[in-house]
Parts: structure tokens; sequence; C-alpha cells
């Protein structure tokens, strides 16, 4: 059962008149103070700038006594008295961290996130925390990005409701010791589309595809009543996104009527002159603050530049007083002015409390995704009485954490072999062998083999380290690192059967892996429980329900490889056109079109069938709701889980449109021999799109819908929009 969430686009008159009162008493110094944001690793007088009012946010503060100390110098010896807003990376969890947000998001359990996000956010404003930079809702269709581990994959409709979800619970309204958290949504806009999947790089890209992938996110975030949202640091169509002003202010001010705070990302500002799009950083704050930004997060760009270009006409103090207006009115809810302390107590008896672990184990179990499972070799069994253990994440905290652990410690993290020791008879042997590094040059090649040899099965634990992933670091070569292909194959080559799991934080280019390796266990970077989650997996004390939120493609030639894809005047799946003998179709000549793991995908230790698929409303208004139906049955010998997805496809438009569009999901929990009968009601409204005049329309016209495991399997149906 999820808590009411606050919604900081709703406030009582009396806060506005609060504010109004305060801005009224501002000096122009105090007013561009409040739309400064500094670091705690700032090399100036910290203490004084806070007296003096030039600073109203700081980042990265995690000691809830040095958070107290400084809010006291604020509050009790500025001028004004305003409070700090204390902000955080607090992406997967504070000290309790989770499975990192793309492998959250294969759960495809909104509820559960929303308890996640808010166990996050518990933890955080314990210790002095009230601005989450959270949640990043950036689509990403290209997993060389390393930021893809942060968001939700590939497609706009889960991303949407993963982004509600997660809003939901940061700004949770029952936190600890009645304190406050507002999230910030990030980055805006357009971010996983950097070309070539390198950070900070150029997107160039249509602006009906803007609208109709990459900003649904972030209008459900806001409509879910999100507070902030910071910018991103690349450029957009040529207008970097921390001075675009068609994002900044048509959309979001204009469009969207969004009345909170829009921060720019750490030192975006100043960075506007690394594009080329200012000369100096004086012109850069002048772009930035004209384009809508509100506060300057560590470019030094405000506090130096704000005061004079006021002064010198340049920039309309109606504008300063706007901006500070709208951090005033987000203090104001956040409880800042009338109890600005953290009782430095809250955080004792929560951080890591024992029902915060267990939520990361929850979460954790539901978050791997069985990729393979050959003969049903798993779940394993009290048969296998020795058991070889192989890997450089066998016995490995740091990593489990993935990257933007925020003070998550290696120290509270569960080894896979501390997994399994747990969970297996005492009697059993277990032959535990490292083998080599994530990406060294060592490799133990005979200690592997001899294990491999001596046992029944060989789990090899693979992957990707912590820091292969997350900002600035992409990746041009995705397959395994260092020498565990090397590895892989020689315990392979062993005849030992062989269970694979895939620690990492983003799809990996793994074709020899899949075609020769009978079980694999996608666990991503899991968190503090992840070791006993894959556990629980393997040895079948849980059943894997995790599907795939990105697809995982088979070369990194395909990139980027999604679900949602145009057919093409050729479609690869067509007769093609005869031309030189040839058929022409678009298509590889050396690899197939499809993904190695689609979208949607992922397998059960027990069977499901769909049945019965009724279209219940096959001519349809484009006011009412699209009504489908399918019988789903458990006909398999255990209990499970599965995501029931439901896709559309618009046959004919004007303009073209994808061959499928997930539009709706629901997760259904069966014993053996259960059926259910799964009903979709979906709005009409929402299978529309941007026109040629870039106005969001539905259309007339036929249209097909499955409903299926998957993007790639379903039963299906057809219905027309009249």
């Amino acid at each position: 059962m999820t808590s009411k969430a606050l919604r900081f686009d709703q406030w009582e008159p009396e806060i506005d008149e609060r504010a109004t009162a305060i801005l009224a008493q501002m000096t122009l110094e105090e007013k561009v103070g409040q739309m400064t944001q500094l670091s705690k690793y700032w090399r100036g007088d910290l203490v004084s700038a806070i007296r003096e009012g030039r600073v109203g946010s700081l980042l990265s503060l995690t000691d809830v006594y040095e958070v107290n100390r400084l809010q006291r110098i604020a509050v009790e010896e500025s001028r004004l008295g305003i409070p700090l807003m204390i902000g955080n990376d607090v992406i997967h969890g504070y000290r309790t961290i989770f499975p990192i947000p793309l492998a959250e998001s294969c759960t495809w359990d909104p509820d559960l996130l929303e308890r996640a996000a808010r166990v996050g956010a518990n933890e955080a404003a314990a210790n002095g925390t009230h601005w989450n930079f959270a949640p990043m809702v950036d689509i990403c269709r290209d997993p060389r990005w390393g930021r893809i581990a942060e968001g939700a994959g590939e497609d706009p409709f889960l991303g949407s409701v993963v982004a509600q979800a997660r809003v939901r619970g940061f700004q949770s309204a029952d936190l600890v010791g009645g304190r406050r958290v507002v999230a910030c949504v990030k980055h805006y806009a357009a971010y996983g589309a950097a070309e070539s999947g390198k950070d900070y790089n150029t997107v160039d890209i249509s602006e009906r595809t803007l609208r109709d992938v990459y900003l649904p996110p972030f209008k459900a975030a806001f409509d879910a009543g999100a507070g902030s949202v910071m910018t991103a640091f690349h450029e957009l169509s040529g207008v970097p996104a921390t001075a675009n002003s068609f994002i900044l202010r048509q959309v979001l001010r204009d469009e969207w009527n969004f009345t909170g705070i829009v921060l720019s990302d750490y030192d975006a500002i100043a960075e506007l002159i690394f594009h080329g799009f200012a000369t100096d950083h004086k012109e850069a704050t002048l772009k930035s603050v004209l384009a809508g930004v509100d506060m300057d997060m560590m470019g030094y760009a405000y506090s130096v530049h704000l005061v004079d270009l006021v002064r010198e006409g340049q920039v309309p103090e109606s504008l300063i007083d706007e901006a500070v207006r709208r951090i005033l009115i987000i203090k104001f809810q956040l409880g800042l002015f009338d109890a600005p302390y953290t009782d430095e107590t809250l955080a004792q008896d929560l951080i890591l409390c024992e029902d915060h672990r267990a939520m990361a184990l929850d979460v954790a179990q539901k978050s791997m995704v069985l990729l393979k499972n050959e003969d049903n070799l798993l779940p394993l069994s009290a048969a296998h009485k020795r058991i070889a253990v192989i890997g450089p994440l066998v016995q490995n905290q740091h990593d489990l954490l993935g990257c933007w652990r925020c003070v998550g410690e290696d120290q509270d993290a569960e080894t896979v072999l501390d997994g399994i020791r747990t969970v297996l008879p005492e009697e059993t042997a277990l032959l535990y062998v490292p083998a080599c590094e994530i990406e060294g040059p060592e490799l133990d090649i005979t200690g592997a083999v001899n294990a491999a040899l001596a046992a029944d099965v060989a789990i090899l634990v693979l992957g990707e380290s912590m820091e292969m992933n997350g900002e600035a670091h992409s990746r041009a070569h995705m397959g395994l690192p260092g020498r565990q292909q090397e590895l892989l194959e020689a315990v392979w080559a062993t005849g030992t059967p062989v269970v694979v799991v895939l620690m990492s934080g983003r799809p990996l280019v793994i074709p020899w892996l899949a075609e020769h390796i009978p079980a694999i266990l996608q666990a991503w970077h899991g968190g503090i429980r992840a070791g006993r989650a894959i556990a629980d997996i393997l040895f079948g004390v849980v059943n894997p329900s995790g599907k795939l939120t990105t697809s995982f493609p088979r070369a990194e030639g395909q990139i980027p490889v999604y679900y949602a894809h145009k057919n093409t005047g050729r479609p690869a799946d067509a007769a093609g056109i005869v031309q030189f003998t040839e058929a022409y179709r678009s298509r590889y000549l050396d690899e197939p079109n499809a993904p190695l793991y689609p979208f949607g995908y992922g397998l059960s230790y027990t069977t499901f069938e769909y049945s019965d698929l009724v279209v219940e409303t096959p001519q349809v208004g484009g006011d009412k709701n699209l009504v489908v139906s399918v019988t789903l049955t458990n006909t398999g010998e255990r209990a499970g889980d599965e995501i029931v997805q439901l896709y559309v496809q618009d046959l004919m438009g004007s303009v073209t449109r994808p061959v499928k569009e997930l539009k709706g999901f629901r997760r259904v929990s069966l014993t053996p021999g259960q059926r259910a009968y799964v009903r979709f009601e979906i709005p009409v409204s929402q299978l529309g799109f941007h026109g040629l005049d870039m106005e969001y329309r539905v259309e007339p016209g036929d249209f097909n819908v499955w409903i299926g495991p998957n993007s790639v399997e379903g039963l299906k149906g057809t219905f027309k929009i009249l």
C-alpha cells in the first residue's frame, strides 16, 4: 500500500503571501544568492557566503550535524533568515542501496518502485536532505551510453509510469519526523539520445520524436506533482539544453504550465562556452537566465555576473523575481521556514533498518530477468552436491551497489557467495575460484577448470564493474570485459553444466554466451541484497518474474535497436523489391534485424498460456476507452507472476507510426492451474501522436492490438478508431 504524495504544483494562498513579503525585502544581491547552488567542495568561504545571503542551496552534504550547523548560520545569522535547501543524488537508495534504476524498471511494478523511492527519501530526509536529484527519466535506446543504468529503458509509456511512481515515492507526505523532500526530474531533455552513445554528446532529433518519445516521461512526472527539473549537458538540435528557450520556456512554462524550479546541471552554464554558444562566462549567464534557468549549480555564473547584468539592463529584475519566488515557494512547501533543522536522532533507527533491507531484497528479486533456461537447468536442486562458483563478481561487494550509490558502503552488501551459503544445506560443497579480475589481465584458467570438473554444476558470475556505468562511462565494445570470455569458454569446454549470472548496468552484447550457455540470469547491479536475491532465484526459493525494459543487441552494429521502430518502405519481414535479381529490404547482411533478447522479454520457472483474446470495442470513438481482454493460465507446476503486456499499431497516419507501441501492462500472480481474466481499458486519447502541424491528435483508422508476454509474442486483434 502506497502513502500519500505531496504535490509541489499546488500550495495554499498563505505561502504566496509569505513568499511575496520576503521577496519585497530582498536586495538584488540576496535574490541572486537564492539562485546560487554551491557544493560542500567549494573552495571559497562558505560560512561567509551563507551569512551574507549569497547561497540558496547546497549539494553533496550528507552529515546531518553539518547540515544543521550551516542551516543555523543561514537562519540565525543572515539578514533575512532564509533557510538553505540541501540537495543530493539519491538515485536508487540513500544508504540502503536498491538495484540500479534500469533494473528496478524490470519489475514492471510501479507500486513497489514507489515504496522503494520512499525508502530512499526517508533515509535521506533523516540526514538532512530536502531536494533529491532524481528520478532520471531519460529514454535511452543506445546502451553504449553509460547513463542508461539510471533510467527506465527504451519505452516512453513504461518510462512515464515509472517516473510517476518514483516522484510519488520521493515526495511522500509521511516521511520520518515530518520531513519533506522535493523531486528533481532529469535530464531535460532527450539526453538519452546522445549521438553514438557518448555522454555529453550532440542530440539532433526531430521535434516530433522529441515530443512523442523523449518528453512524455517528463510530462508524466510533472503531472504527478514534481517540484523541480534539471537541465541537461548536451545540445538539442543546435541549442544547448541549459540555454534552450524552446524546451525551457515554450514547452515547460507556456504549454505545460510548470511552476517549479529549473536547476542547471553541474557547471552546465559555464559549459556553454565549450559548446561554442557563448563567448564568455557573462554571456553564458545571460543566455541561461533568459532561457529560463532559475538556479545555477556550481557554474559560478549567476553569483559572478547576474547582478551586473540586471544593473546593465540586459536582464529584467522581474525575471529574477519570478525565479526567486519559485525557489521561496518550494522552501515554504518543504516546511523549511517553520522547521529548518533536522532531528539528529532520526537516522539511527532508520538507516539500513530491517524493513528497508527487506524491501531492497524484494526489489532485487523482482528485477532480475531469466534470459535462458535450456532443459530447465534452473532452479538448481539439492541433488547438486558439489557446486563450483567462479568469477570476479562472486565475492564482490563493491560492484553490486552500482553507479550513483549515494552513501552506500561496500560492507552493507551481501555477496553472491554469501547468498548461496545462506540458502544451501551445510553439506553442499562450494568450490569458489575468483579466476580473474573484471578488467585485469590475470586469469586462473587451471583453477577454474579444475573446480568445474570436480562439480555437478558451475555458476559463473560475470559482468561489468560499477565504474563501467553511469556518467561519462560510455562503452564502444559491450561484450564481457577483460578476460571473462576466455574464462567462460574454458569452463564451458569442461562439459559441466554452466549457469551464468550477469551483473551489469546495461544490456551486454553476448551472442556466444546466449548460444552456448544453457542458463542465463541477468542480475544487473542489484544493490545490497543482490547476493541473496540471486541465490533465491538460482535455487528456486523465488520464481523469477523480471522482464526487460531495454532490448539486448546481437552486435554493437545494430545499435540503436529497439522494438518501437518504423516499418520503412521496404520492411525486413516483407518480400522486398527485386533489383538486380535480389530482393532489396531494410536489413543487415551479417546479422538479423531482431535483437538478441527483445523488450518485455523474461522467462519464468512456470509456463503461462494466453487465450481468448477479445476486443470488446472493435469500433471506438476518440473520447472512449479501448477495451481488450485475455485469459491467462498458469500451465506449469509452480506459482508465478506474469507481466501481461498490451501493444498497439496504428496502421496508417498522417505521419508514419511505429510497428508497435506499449500502451498497457499488468502484473498477475497465479498458482499452478489458476486462470485470470485480464482486462485492459485504454483511453483512446493515449493512442495519438504529434502530426504534421506538431499538434497532438488521435487520428481515425485501423489498428492492430496484441496482448502477450513481450514485444514479439502475443495474441493479435484489430480495432477501428472512428
